[in-house]
């Protein structure tokens, strides 16, 4: 395994970039223009109240074995907004390991996951505190709760504090803790396809392959010499989101600022393109074809300068080749980039396109990235015609937390080598390019084949006329289970089932082809624009 700088923790990181510019922007919220210093300030405030709270680190990961957990867990039930990200910072540095939560479960969900992970606090937004009461009885780990007001005027839950409160009242000295590489970092999966789990990771592990902290940095000296500071990037997705948290932690470990847009609960194209024009932002995170179709939108009504743009990233969800195309006829110098990851890998492989001729679910393969075998016993070279899955070997997860069965199914060791393997199936091209096929959870096996889901819905939206879509098996008398794509149609185009026949079999083989469709007005997706399967296969079993 590589040494390099996996033994820093993610708050001296913060602390030590602070230092070189404690009075340039770190993060922007609303009427909220947080310098460096001022997050220095109210993450340290953050991390002496938790501590205060005897929250922290009780065991040493060297005492620990696989993917136990030796702190304490601070749940975070927030909007986007500047208390998020500082939620985040202030556990690292508290030693109180911080996870997210997704603000849409039902009271039900929200037990499970507080009782999975164990959480001694939560951070919550008083829109959601009425779900929080609902379960406070039956999560008996929980015993610190910060409340932050919003505009549902929710009062004060019995036995919380406001978050300013506790702020207010707590030093803004360093915490009296010695932080650690070792300090964990849990993200939740989605829990789209089975129940969440969440996911282990060594901060300074974290720092390599999610935080995109400097790979060559031996010193937090380094870390702040490499911080040259000049992105300006809007995150529109979910802080619940990995990709989110990534990209935001990856801004600051670069000296960059965090914009987060004014409306924190849905994704508001006019806010976007207008922040973007307002403060000369240079990088815009989104998820796919969800929020891409909307942005678009908005861009075909109305002129925005955004001549400071410069990057567009899409992780979590593939951007469709049509979208990248739309993007750049209307900000032809604008550079498109596709990012591959998961909870269990960290970021893995990402494509650039800029100019003509954008593809997708093609990536060129990068270090430490690999195709596995069918069977999981060796690395497929070039040119092998073998279907196999996508791995990622080095700093990887520890595993998922109280689940060691799981762990290992997802981290095999082949030939004395640990890989994470998070369930995408692949094929290495000959000229080293990996063929992406989808998430094997979202495999539909019909008449003896194995269809990928996210490969018909890219045959599908390549016809100017799809809005959105997504695709679902349900069962057959003849096939065992049959392709249903339900499909969002744009508004102001007619569109046959033959049109949409005739666009994908264009792309994919005819044994792939959907062989209903049903027609929505909505499609449902998670807040972080992922395609929620178990609502696809319901729509398609009601129809």
């Amino acid at each position: 395994m590589e040494t390099s700088n996996a033994d820093f923790s993610v708050g001296d990181i913060h602390e030590a970039i602070a230092a070189t510019r404690p009075n340039e922007l770190c993060l922007v919220f609303r009427d909220r223009r947080l310098t460096w210093a001022d997050v220095t300030d109210r993450t340290r405030r953050l991390a002496n109240y938790l501590h205060g709270q005897r929250l922290g680190c009780h065991t040493e990961r060297s005492h620990l074995h696989g993917s136990a957990s030796g702190q304490d867990h601070l749940a975070i039930y927030l909007h986007n907004g500047n208390e998020y990200l500082e939620a985040m910072l202030g556990a690292f540095k508290a030693r109180v390991a911080p996870l997210n939560v997704n603000y849409r479960y039902v009271a039900e969900e929200l037990r499970y996951l507080l009782n999975d992970s164990q959480a001694a606090a939560v951070v919550v937004h008083s829109q959601f505190a009425p779900t929080l009461a609902e379960v406070l009885h039956e999560v008996p780990s929980l015993r610190v709760i910060l409340q932050v007001p919003d505009a549902s005027g929710n009062d004060l839950l019995p036995g919380a504090v406001w978050y300013e409160d506790a702020l207010a009242g707590s030093s803004n000295q360093r915490p009296p803790v010695t932080t650690s590489g070792d300090d964990l970092y849990i993200l939740y999966t989605g829990g789209t396809t089975g129940m969440p789990k969440g996911v282990l990771w060594r901060g300074g592990d974290a720092i390599i392959e999610c935080f995109g902290g400097p790979r060559t940095a031996t010193s937090l000296q380094e870390f702040a010499d490499e911080a040259v500071g000049g992105l300006r990037a809007l995150l529109a997705p979910p802080f619940m989101h990995g990709a989110a948290h990534w990209m935001s932690f990856r801004t600051w470990n670069s000296g960059g600022t965090v914009f987060v847009q004014e409306s924190p609960d849905r994704l508001d194209p006019v806010e976007v393109w207008g922040l973007i024009e307002r403060e000369r932002l240079d990088f815009l995170l989104i998820v796919g074809d969800a929020f891409a179709r909307p942005l678009l939108d908005e861009l075909d009504r109305n002129s925005y300068d955004l001549s400071s743009l410069t990057v567009v990233l899409s992780g979590g969800a593939a951007l469709s080749a049509n979208l990248k195309d739309e993007l750049l006829r209307h900000l032809p110098t604008l550079m498109i980039v596709d990012g591959l990851g998961s909870s269990e890998a960290g970021g893995q492989v990402s494509q650039v396109s800029a100019g003509a001729n954008a593809t997708t679910g093609t990536f060129p393969i990068s270090p430490g990235n690999h195709v596995l075998s069918a069977d999981l016993d060796r690395q497929l070279t070039p040119g092998e015609d073998e279907l196999g899955w996508l791995a990622k070997s080095g700093h990887l997860a520890l595993g998922y937390l109280g689940d060691p069965a799981k762990t290992a199914r997802t981290y095999p060791v082949i030939g004395g080598v640990r890989y994470a393997v998070p369930g995408d199936r692949a094929r290495l091209r000959r000229d080293g390019t990996i063929e992406l096929h989808g998430r094997d959870s979202a495999t539909i096996n019909s008449g003896g084949e194995k269809i990928f889901a996210e490969e018909v819905e890219a045959a599908l939206k390549a016809h100017e006329g799809v809005y959105d879509c997504v695709v679902a098996g349900r069962p057959s008398d003849r096939w065992g289970n049959e392709v249903v794509a339900v499909v969002r149609i744009r508004e102001g185009y007619t569109v046959t089932e033959a049109d949409l026949l005739a666009e994908a079999a264009r792309h994919i083989a005819r044994y792939k082809l959907p062989k209903a469709f049903v027609f929505v007005d909505h499609i449902e997706r998670s807040p972080s624009g992922k395609a929620d399967y178990r609502w696809a296969k319901q729509t398609a079993a009601q129809h």
